[in-house]
């Protein structure tokens, strides 16, 4: 197993190569940006998805919205822009919402954010599984294996550590961005030339029967989901070299302008070429065919952006364990997530969100249409928590230039609660669990924090109760026959001085009771034997009753009973299966009494 891990993750760092694993802005742009750059592949689509209900006149209808993304995407590049200078070592969403606005908010914001980079990387994977089919039908009913297939590649390539994965993620991703401008370039000059026919949409302005204010904030709802993944970058602050804030805040920057212009020239060609959402061809499928055919081009798009897509769930692995490390250091989350692994990442939340997002997969069968409403949901619960908090936070501290800072928030905050709403309105039949699981963390939450308080109350030497002196040992040793084990416990209980030893036989037959009696008495008579004769065939309970009564005696001359478990150790692992694990049950038994020292004395046996 040792060689099998060192082949996929690689060797161990030192602690000292730590700064080695920080990334630059173009390494940085590419793991950290992929989920919102990815997510031009669908976002479009989604807008159309709603609009076709009232008839392929309405698509021009996807314009205007988009102008209204466009807006958003300003406003929380803005906002998250003034977070990463606000709030440096990074936490994102969480940390603004605990410290502006209180725990709870916090923990709203924490365990939001938590699930939606789960469902990054299920979406991800699944969008980028629907491209590969997209160009090969044939493919289609192993959706969901591909999806499980990339997840695990995608897990095992963040394991070997941040740079390397990002070394390798970045040709995919900046390929994607050179393939998509491609795309709109050709695609904008065609239509400059005439080589496109104006009659495949309808004009801008064209009256639409049956379109409502309500159809069209849905549209814009759906359409935001192309805004996914903007708060990565606020988030892992700590994944960028020195110095980390302004590094992060050109990257964020920089992303939001490539996803300005990608958005944007998708949602124009696919006006421009009337193009409708269907099932198993994607929107972007469709741009590229209709632009290029069914040639080399058209192969290259849809080979980058299945790419992209799958690849977009690094940001999920980057974002989660970060994220996870600050709620585990706050003691919401168990504190596995604050060890570094071999590779100085914390393995612990990628290994976690590797496999929650299988289990999403298997759930939704890889249906992307169905996870995007959740996964948006996810987000905006966040967005909308944050900007609250630092328009909360201007508010309090006045600093220089805030009324502008605290108008951007504002707006923010609006469309993001707005979307919100809409999103639990028109897709509530798709989104309702996030009403049962949200509360059900944050319970969660609560619970493991509440134990860590209390077991640091009760360890803590000023607030514990003092121990108990200690005037005497005890050694209770189970045996089940005369051997070297037995014998080697024995030795092992003499060496610590021990007042008292009795080695307890349990047998389940008389005849076996005396013979064994007889044989004791020759091999250690200094040592006091005691039978209990178990007529139902169990070692466990007669052995559990002896040692409470051993116990009660003990614990009135404030003695300490130690119970003393011969082990031997099969030379090869495979041999436990072929021999009966009661120090195991009886080890198991014992954890959890009170006053009982339970220590085992392993044989290790040659052959």
């Amino acid at each position: 197993m040792y060689s099998i891990k060192r082949l996929l993750i690689g060797r161990p760092l030192k602690s000292t190569a730590l700064g080695e694993q920080k990334l630059n802005k173009t390494k940085a742009l590419a793991i950290l940006s992929s989920d919102a750059l990815s997510s031009v592949a669908y976002g479009p689509e989604q807008i159309l998805i709603v609009l076709v209900a009232v008839g392929v006149t309405a698509f021009w209808y996807s314009v205007p919205i988009a102008i209204g993304v466009l807006v958003l995407l300003t406003a929380l590049i803005l906002s998250y822009r003034q977070i990463i200078y606000a709030y440096p070592h990074g936490g994102g969403a969480y940390v603004v919402s605990k410290e502006n606005l209180g725990v709870w908010p916090g923990l709203i914001s924490g365990g939001s954010l938590l699930v939606d980079y789960v469902l990054t990387v299920a979406v991800s994977v699944s969008a980028g599984t629907d491209a590969i089919t997209s160009a090969f039908p044939s493919l289609h009913e192993h959706t969901v294996l591909i999806a499980i297939a990339f997840v695990l590649f995608t897990t095992v390539l963040n394991l070997r550590g941040v740079t390397e994965s990002a070394s390798i993620l970045a040709y995919p991703v900046y390929l994607f961005v050179l393939a998509l401008f491609i795309l709109i370039g050709v695609g904008i000059y065609d239509i400059a030339t005439g080589a496109v026919p104006p009659d495949l949409h309808a004009s801008i302005g064209t009256p639409v029967a049956g379109i409502s204010l309500f159809l069209l904030l849905k549209a814009f709802a759906s359409g935001s989901s192309a805004l996914t993944g903007v708060e990565a970058i606020s988030n892992a602050i700590l994944n960028f070299k020195s110095p980390a804030p302004a590094n992060a805040s050109r990257t964020l920057l920089m992303m939001g302008a490539l996803l300005a212009v990608l958005f944007s020239g998708i949602v124009f060609l696919a006006y421009y070429y009337g193009i409708s959402p269907r099932t198993e061809v994607t929107v972007v499928s469709q741009i590229a065919e209709q632009t290029f055919g069914r040639h080399f081009m058209y192969f290259f798009i849809q080979g980058t952006t299945a790419l992209i897509l799958i690849l977009a769930a690094n940001t999920g692995y980057s974002a989660f364990p970060l994220l996870a490390v600050n709620l585990a250091n706050d003691k919401f989350i168990p504190r596995i997530f604050t060890v570094r692994g071999d590779r100085l990442g914390y393995s612990n939340g990628i290994i976690t969100l590797g496999f929650l997002s299988i289990v999403l997969i298997v759930a939704f069968q890889g249906n992307t249409e169905h996870l995007i409403p959740l996964y948006a949901v996810g987000v905006f619960i966040p967005f909308t928590m944050s900007q609250t908090g630092m328009m909360v936070k201007w508010i309090r501290q006045k600093p220089k230039g805030w009324i502008f800072k605290l108008v951007v928030n504002s707006i923010g905050a609006l469309i993001s609660f707005t979307v919100t709403i809409m999103f639990f309105i028109t897709k509530f039949e798709q989104v309702w669990s996030v009403i049962v699981f949200l509360p059900t963390i944050i319970y969660v939450f609560h619970r493991i924090k509440k134990h860590y308080e209390a077991v640091g109350k009760q360890l803590r030497l000023t607030t514990c109760e003092p121990a108990m002196p200690i005037e005497g040992n005890v050694f209770i040793l189970p045996v089940a026959g005369i051997t070297h084990v037995v014998e080697t416990s024995i030795n092992y209980a003499q060496s610590l001085s021990a007042q008292q030893i009795i080695a307890v036989y349990i047998p389940f037959e008389r005849e076996d009771e005396t013979a064994f009696e007889e044989k004791w008495n020759k091999f250690h008579p200094d040592v006091r034997l005691v039978t209990l004769h178990s007529p139902y065939r169990t070692i466990i309970q007669p052995l559990m009753k002896f040692i409470d009564t051993v116990e009660r005696k003990a614990n009135e001359s404030n003695y300490q009973v130690t119970v003393i478990i011969p082990q031997f150790i099969p030379k090869k692992g495979w041999h436990n299966i072929l021999h009966n694990q009661t120090s195991l049950m009886i080890r198991a038994r014992l954890l959890y009494r009170k006053n009982v020292i339970v220590t085992t004395v392993p044989y290790h046996l040659k052959k």
